[in-house]
């Protein structure tokens, strides 16, 4: 007999089912960790990425309704104490825009941060940051109103300092000079893929590498791509063995050879022995799933995953997972 939406009998169904993934969460949550995880205390739910400012013994996350936090680790750390997120960025001009990728230059001490329209992709932006002062230093435009739909995610910048922000709605590579002046824009028929709810989620995460190319991911092919600086731009598909790099999100380069991606799974350590014509998935790392990896960072020689989601009220706790491959 059909269940009755008013019925006791399904409200109690309701009830069971929705009770299932809280109490999974419930068990992630009170598990003990098997690595270490640097926890924050933050007053927002979502941080999409974070990176390591070395100089500074800091991480820099950036918020999903917009800012940017740092998060100090003090020389006497003790494993399990909470951290605190202390808001470091926070543009008036840009309210009702996110945050989303970042990168620390540091040779010229500032720090990159992508902004966009996450709801209705009419606005993308870069904006660069003094890292002592957070003085902001430039803001670029990439798109607005009257352009074609887009939405930057992340960036990466290379040894001159120019910036490269990925655009995950309209499969494209801004290009930004060093002082902040728009370039150029990378186009490519590989961005594209065949199926168009692969295009759902296009272009995310990219990494400079100091040979002088781009390695950038698409999200829902799983596709990664080499761009040859050095070549006029030209674009390649990197030839990925051992699995899949679907659900791609954040790269992070972790020595000339070894690429870190953060997504889903939590994590997965590629790597390349030919320049990154091709590249094998060798290990995977399994990390607290309901919180969504998002991206990777290296402090002190271990790599570490931000998540999206932080847990808990009034004070939202986040974590930065070390990830063992």
């Amino acid at each position: 007999m059909a269940l009755r939406f008013c019925s006791p009998r399904f409200l109690v169904f309701v009830f069971v089912v929705s009770a299932i993934p809280i109490a999974y969460i419930i068990s992630e949550e009170r598990a003990e960790p098997t690595n270490h995880v640097f926890h924050y205390h933050s007053t927002g739910f979502f941080r999409e990425c974070a990176k390591w400012d070395d100089q500074g013994r800091r991480f820099l996350a950036s918020f999903l309704e917009g800012g940017v936090g740092e998060i100090h680790v003090p020389e006497d750390y003790a494993p399990g104490v909470v951290l605190q997120e202390t808001t470091v960025v926070k543009d008036f001009d840009l309210a009702g825009n996110s945050s989303l990728g970042i990168a620390v230059d540091s040779p010229r001490n500032r720090l990159l941060v992508v902004t966009a329209d996450l709801l209705r992709n009419k606005y993308s932006a870069l904006a660069a940051y003094d890292l002592s002062t957070w003085n902001r230093l430039f803001l670029t435009q990439l798109s607005g109103p009257n352009d074609e739909k887009s939405f930057a995610d992340d960036v990466a910048v290379d040894a001159d300092g120019n910036a490269y922000v990925t655009d995950a709605k309209a499969s494209k590579i801004w290009k930004v000079g060093v002082n902040g002046e728009f370039l150029s824009v990378i186009r490519n028929p590989l961005f594209t893929p065949k199926e168009w709810y692969k295009s759902l989620v296009a272009l995310n995460g990219i990494v400079y590498h100091p040979d002088g190319y781009l390695i950038v991911i698409h999200t829902f092919s799983g596709n990664l791509f080499k761009i040859d600086l050095h070549k006029g731009e030209e674009v390649k598909s990197i030839q990925v063995n051992g699995g899949s790099l679907v659900f791609g999100d954040g790269l992070e380069l972790i020595s000339p050879t070894k690429l870190v991606v953060a997504g889903n799974p939590s994590g997965r350590l590629v790597e390349s022995s030919d320049g990154w014509e091709t590249a094998s998935v060798v290990a995977k790392f399994k990390g607290p799933a309901h919180r969504i990896s998002t991206a990777a960072t290296v402090k002190d020689g271990k790599v570490y995953l931000s998540h999206l989601v932080g847990m808990g009220y009034p004070k939202k706790t986040h974590a930065l997972v070390e990830a063992v491959f």
